[in-house]
């Protein structure tokens, strides 16, 4: 049983496009979760698949001169995400990498999620998922949500005016339909500082912006 398990796998493994990202749980009935765990196992260790941590594999895809790439985390974990059928919100020193408010790398990336708290590792970073209220994760717009994780990580107290300008930046390109939905599910503090932030420009988004109530 445990050869059929490695050749039926293997044969599975053949199949996938290079650089994709494949999940032990795709290979679930081809055999016991311990002879699944042993084939996946041996044929990482050949130039088949790679494993990326607990559970997520890839297959190698090379660049003729970059060499062989890894897939992007971030794609890693909305597929994961995905899979789960969760909800996942990049929190913290996530948020402000991904606006592009630090150039550092985070090693330890924080999502708000829907789901269950879990903690693994995918190389050197560490991800972790934080359960949170529905509320939190009920933000519609990509820029809007980042930004009010990134406040929310600085405190508005912190953030200076320069950070402040580039903030608002963002926000300019948000939908005002959104961005005002949006912060209406921002924390007081929160929400309190963006609307000040928004009235300091001569020409906001949207005129009403200043009328939002909490």
């Amino acid at each position: 049983m445990e050869a059929k398990t490695h050749t039926t796998i293997l044969r599975m493994v053949s199949r996938k496009k290079p650089g994709e990202i494949v999940f032990s749980s795709d290979f679930r009935g081809t055999g016991s979760q311990v002879n699944i765990k042993k084939a996946l196992s041996r044929i990482s260790r050949t130039n088949s698949l790679r494993r990326l941590g607990y559970g997520i594999y890839y297959i190698p895809k090379k660049d003729p001169i970059l060499g062989e790439i890894r897939p992007d985390v971030d794609e890693v974990i909305r597929k994961l995400a995905s899979r789960e059928h969760v909800q996942i919100r990049p929190a913290g020193a996530n948020a402000l990498h991904e606006l592009g408010l630090t150039t550092q790398v985070p090693t330890k990336r924080v999502y708000l999620t829907s789901g269950n708290a879990k903690s693994f590792r995918l190389g050197k970073i560490h991800i972790r998922f934080k359960p949170v209220a529905p509320r939190k994760l009920a933000t519609r717009g990509k820029i809007s949500s980042l930004v009010i994780q990134a406040v929310d990580e600085l405190g508005p107290q912190y953030i200076n005016e320069e950070l402040g300008r580039k903030l608002r930046n963002f926000l300019t390109h948000e939908s005002p339909t959104i961005l005002t939905h949006d912060l209406k599910l921002a924390s007081a503090k929160t929400y309190d500082y963006i609307l000040k932030l928004l009235k300091t420009e001569t020409t906001l988004p949207n005129d009403r912006m200043a009328e939002t109530h909490r």
